[in-house]
Formats: structure tokens, C-alpha cells, sequence
């Protein structure tokens, strides 16, 4: 199975714009899933050309959304690599992380520490059995595939192909819409897991990077515990 989405297609999706997406918001989502980016290789991917891919990134750079830094790769002039600025990240949704981080907070002062990871545990566990029951009990890829339209939906930049070894699959998620909450609480990072490995019970599931470590993304690696892709079912 070849990556869920297509980098371009995923762009104009997940600006919530229509299949015609600006090339200014096309480059914003295309460097949030890169990390950085040349203004040759964007112009490649959204077939525009240097000299205009380098006006939208100095208006974008303007407004505040993205920042460059020079790179000495290769013989000639060092190339400018860009990336997203906070406020380029803002421009991705995050539904109500105000009213959640405030609730958090309240919590964590009013309640003990076990408490809390009590009430987050069994969130985590009651989002999973909700998406087992969206995602279905098709194989893997299939399953793995709806996953990633749920978290789009969610506010969450994600994608999924299979590793190297043709059996295991890696689901990379670009843009948190829980980011700030996660930064003021490490704790929902690990009931991520958690809810990952209940919502894939048949799997084994780990964590292979994290964005709160380093990097610009987070993402888990997902192996059939059967050693295949068959039919999952509900009962076990």
C-alpha cells in the first residue's frame, strides 16, 4: 500500500481548502509535514516556479508564518531552508485547546497526580473503543487508512505507509491539534499510546519519534501481533 495520501492532495485537505488550494497554504501544510524545505523543492511539488515559490515564502515570511536558515550543502551559494514559525503552526486548527488546557490545570490543582492519570487513562481508553468502532474490523491498511481520515477530521495532520520490512506500518502525525496542552502536560503524550494500543489491540504498538524530543513530528510504529494482515475481530 503506498502512503494514504499523496503530499499535494494532503495539503489542500488539510487546509480545509478546496481542491485548488492557494499555493501559500499549500506550501504552509507541505513544509508542516516536511520540517523544512528548499523553495526549489516546493516549487517542484506544487508546480510553480523558483522565482514565484520565493515570492510566497518572503510574503509568508512577512506576515510572520515562516523563517529561514542558510544551508552550505553542495558546492555554490548556500541555499535558504525554510520552516514554520509558532505562528505558522497556529495557522492549523486546534480546537478548544484553551478551555482544555484550562481544565487540565484546574485538575491537576484541585486533584492528586494519581487521580488525574486515572480520569486521562480512561479518556484514552473510551477514545480507542470509539475508533474501533469507526475504523471496523477490515485488515490493517484498511483500518489504518480510516484511522488517518479520523484524526484529519480531528484537527490532526496525518499519514501512514508501511516500513521496509513489508510488515510493520508507521503512522506520522505532522501537526498535533492537542500540541499546546502536550507541551504544559507530557502525560496526554503517553494516554496517545495507550489509546493507539487499545485501538489496535491486535498489534504491538510503539512510539518511534516525538515531537516534544525532537524532530517535527510524532509517530508510531504499528506490527500485527500475527505476523499478517488478517480480518480483526471486535470479540478478541
Amino acid at each position: 500500500m503506498e502512503k494514504v495520501r499523496d503530499q499535494t492532495n494532503r495539503a489542500e485537505c488539510l487546509m480545509s481548502a478546496s481542491t485548488q488550494a492557494p499555493t501559500r497554504e499549500a506550501a504552509l501544510a507541505l513544509l508542516l509535514r516536511q520540517g523544512e524545505a528548499t523553495a526549489a523543492q516546493l516549487a517542484e511539488l506544487l508546480g510553480v516556479s523558483v522565482q514565484v515559490m520565493r515570492r510566497h515564502l518572503r510574503s509568508l515570511e512577512d506576515d510572520g508564518l515562516v523563517a529561514s536558515s542558510p544551508s552550505g550543502e553542495g558546492p555554490g551559494r548556500p541555499s535558504n531552508h525554510w520552516h514554520l514559525t509558532p505562528a505558522g503552526h497556529d495557522q492549523f486548527p486546534n480546537g478548544s485547546e484553551h478551555f482544555a488546557l484550562a481544565l487540565l490545570t484546574s485538575l491537576a490543582d484541585s486533584l492528586p497526580a494519581d487521580t488525574v492519570q486515572t480520569l486521562l487513562r480512561q479518556q484514552a481508553i473510551a477514545k480507542a473503543l470509539d475508533y474501533r468502532r469507526q475504523i471496523g474490523t477490515g485488515s490493517l491498511p484498511e483500518r489504518l487508512e480510516r484511522l488517518v481520515e479520523l484524526r484529519c477530521s480531528e484537527g490532526y495532520v496525518s499519514d501512514c505507509h508501511q516500513e521496509p520490512d513489508g510488515l510493520s506500518w508507521c503512522m506520522s502525525e505532522f501537526h498535533c491539534s492537542v500540541s499546546r496542552l502536550a507541551e504544559q502536560f507530557p502525560v496526554l503524550c503517553d494516554q496517545e499510546l495507550q489509546q493507539m494500543r487499545h485501538t489496535f489491540p491486535d498489534c504491538s504498538v510503539e512510539r518511534v519519534h516525538w515531537r516534544l524530543e525532537a524532530g517535527h513530528s510524532c509517530g508510531f510504529r504499528i506490527t500485527p501481533d500475527n505476523g499478517g494482515s488478517s480480518q480483526f475481530s471486535q470479540d478478541g
